[in-house]
């Protein structure tokens, strides 16, 4: 994969917070996602948009899948998932 899951994440991050007009904090792994200023739409449209560019949802792919705490927990999720 040219680019890696961590940036594409980032990106997606901050395109969805500027098109929802969302104040995003900044963005380090220890981010409670809660308090990232994203709702759950913008989470909807971030994972959506994350299974079209790196063509995988690790959320459908658990059974279990419980939903990561904090920005480096997200991360870390789809960076194992892409393994």
């Amino acid at each position: 994969m040219s680019v890696s899951v961590r940036s594409t994440i980032l990106s997606q991050f901050e395109q969805v917070a500027r098109e929802q007009n969302r104040k995003l904090a900044p963005l380090s792994d220890d981010l409670v996602l809660m308090d990232s200023g994203l709702d759950s739409l913008c989470f909807a449209i971030v994972v959506a948009r994350l299974e079209d560019a790196l063509g995988f949802d690790p959320f459908g792919a658990t059974e279990d899948a419980r939903f990561p705490v904090t920005l480096g927990d997200f991360i870390a999720f789809y960076e194992d998932a892409a393994k």
